[in-house]
């Protein structure tokens, strides 16, 4: 302490002096030290390995079934995936049928869940209070975790029925109409295609609902303050606010729609043809491989159910594909937009 300043009537003041270094911390805690210098390189490099290790899975995957599925290729070249036969006792195999299975159920189901889903989500994120909105997106966020068996069931005996007997009902006014045409069993593409409608419906509510709750409250009052009416703000200002994330979660439930196996093997009936009717019994790629890898009893018949797996993985694939490219470029259109 020093006496360097003068205070009121010139008699000299203590001042009271510290060095820099002395003065206290207001909030500021003294760093660590690096007592392991090396582990944050140590974590880079891991996650990068990690990173990595998920694309290196998918090649490998890929190569394996390649690989599995040589002779089939080499036997029927590229006739495979346009060839309708598939016989395990004549050793001629076409995987058609089963393309064609699996794109028109989940063409079905989307066509299905999409507008059901959408709207769904607009309901519990624009219309209704939290308190009501909250608990019911809870439980159809609860459906997600339900067993495709479980689903499979319900529709056997709940959804084969109902079909049989509302088609047997229409089939008289409706009978000539080539889709619509008949025998109906219950069984087949449409049974097919709304149970997977029921399965995927909740991937797309949940998703959906979190990006319509993510639009900026501002977007809303400054469409209410130009005199929009609530459907108006929530149709031409929400909803193409939050377009890429909807979108995601279209593809998100395409995905699960491509790759369902068991509650589609429970109700599609299982046979390998094409027809015209959505009342007929059909077949698709995933079910095939559920049912038919066991009994495969000759290198070409499981080199045939590999390249039907090769088919399947390729068609997800793509999908995947186009719908980052189709998210990227709506993204980059809303970002010029907005900006």
């Amino acid at each position: 302490m020093t006496t360097g300043e003068v205070g009121v009537g010139g008699v000299p003041q203590p001042v009271e002096t510290r060095s820099h270094a002395t003065l206290p911390s207001r909030g500021v805690r003294a760093m660590p030290s690096r007592r392991w210098p090396w582990a944050d390189r140590a974590f880079e490099w891991s996650a990068r390995a990690f990173a990595c290790a998920v694309i290196v899975l998918t090649f490998v995957v890929a190569a394996v079934l390649y690989a599995a599925s040589q002779p089939s290729r080499e036997r029927f070249g590229w006739s495979f995936l346009w060839t309708s036969t598939w016989d395990p006792v004549a050793l001629a195999f076409g995987a058609l049928p089963f393309v064609y299975g699996t794109l028109a159920t989940s063409a079905i189901a989307i066509a299905i869940a999409l507008p059901l889903g959408l709207l769904a989500a607009i309901c519990l994120s624009e219309m209704l209070p939290t308190r009501l909105s909250d608990p019911l997106g809870f439980l159809i966020e609860l459906l997600v975790a339900v067993p495709s068996v479980v689903y499979g069931l319900v529709g056997v005996f709940v959804l084969v029925p109902i079909v049989r007997t509302t088609g047997n009902a229409v089939l008289p006014w409706l009978g000539g109409i080539p889709i619509l045409a008949g025998p109906i069993y219950g069984i087949g593409l449409l049974t097919a295609g709304v149970l997977l409608a029921v399965m995927i419906v909740p991937f797309i509510v949940s998703v959906s609902r979190e990006v319509l709750l993510a639009v900026p409250q501002t977007q809303r009052d400054a469409a209410l303050a130009l005199g929009a009416t609530r459907w108006e703000t929530v149709w031409k200002v929400v909803v193409p606010y939050a377009r890429s994330g909807i979108l995601g979660s279209v593809f998100l439930a395409l995905a699960r729609a491509l790759g369902e196996t068991m509650a589609v093997t429970m109700v599609i009936g299982n046979r390998p043809e094409i027809a015209a009717s959505l009342f007929a019994p059909a077949h698709t790629m995933a079910a095939v491989l559920a049912n038919e890898f066991a009994e495969a009893d000759s290198a070409l018949y499981l080199a045939a159910l590999m390249e039907v797996a090769l088919v399947l993985f390729g068609i997800t694939m793509a999908v995947n594909a186009i719908a980052r490219l189709m998210m990227a470029a709506t993204t980059s259109r809303a970002a010029e937009v907005r900006g």
